[in-house]
């Protein structure tokens, strides 16, 4: 009876996935205007938190255990894209490395790396497997190939011309929900915790939607009583919460058009990227 009991309790408890739809459910219903400000903000630090612990491996593993590879050369380029946009053929006419190509989807099932020499640099290239929406929240193997992501200093996002460009779209939400910032510098907000004194917000530049109570609504999300924030840019709620997470990855990527049935016949694209 008692085993009964603890399984239809865990069955009646809401799952990571849940709460987070719940949560962005109830921020599409909540209208956006300065009396909701703080509310918005709580829902929002509330799940980031969910993101986090839904991208955290248990046991403190990397969560892209048995896809990333060891890094070599003096930089490493990610190619990020749907199943079947011509990833491996664009790895393949790139560096010579063979990649599988068929007319399946996910015919690439773990990283794939070659390398590049561009002006004297070793340029690492890593095809990682095709990834589907819904990624960023466990669906297929999306956590472990977007954490391989995580380590490229540059992402080619690779699109098939042939689809709808929305999916570009798609694969950045994707990225940002792990955590990727694409194209953006980090914040110029400072953070710093401390025993006493309550929270203190310092304003170097006038802000149009944080003030020191949506800021102190932010940081009891994360049980901070006591610390001293400084905005140097006009912040949003969004960047706060970044830089309180301190876990997001900065960098930079590149669109990249390909007819998956025409075979590539030069790096051009890749050299000119890279000037």
């Amino acid at each position: 009876a008692t085993n009964k009991l603890a399984h239809k309790t865990e069955r009646s408890m809401p799952t990571i996935l849940e709460k987070i739809a719940d949560l962005e459910a109830e921020m599409a219903r909540t209208q956006r205007n300065k009396a909701t400000a703080h509310h918005l903000g709580l829902l929002k630090a509330r799940l980031a938190k969910l993101r986090r612990e839904l991208i955290t491996p248990k046991g403190g593993g990397s969560t892209g255990e048995g896809f990333d590879v060891a890094k070599t050369g003096d930089a490493r380029i990610g190619f990020v894209g749907f199943p079947s946009v011509g990833k491996s053929t664009l790895l393949s006419n790139l560096s010579g490395v063979y990649s599988e190509v068929a007319a399946y989807e996910f015919t690439t099932l773990t990283t794939v790396p070659g390398v590049i020499r561009y002006k004297g640099a070793k340029v690492q290239l890593l095809d990682l497997p095709g990834i589907i929406e819904g990624a960023k929240d466990g669906k297929g193997r999306g956590r472990q190939v977007i954490a391989v992501a995580r380590t490229c200093g540059l992402i080619f996002i690779v699109l098939d011309v042939l689809k709808p460009l929305v999916h570009k779209r798609l694969i950045e939400r994707e990225l940002e929900g792990f955590g990727i910032r694409l194209n953006k510098h980090p914040p110029n907000i400072t953070f710093k915790k401390k025993d006493k004194g309550g929270v203190n917000l310092t304003c170097v530049v006038s802000q149009s939607t944080l003030d020191l109570e949506t800021v102190r609504t932010v940081l009891a999300e994360y049980r901070v009583s006591n610390a001293d924030v400084a905005l140097r840019c006009d912040a949003t709620v969004d960047d706060l919460i970044d830089v309180v997470e301190g876990n997001r990855n900065w960098t930079s990527s590149i669109e990249c058009l390909t007819l998956f049935q025409y075979q590539l016949t030069t790096s051009g694209t890749l050299m000119t990227c890279l000037k």
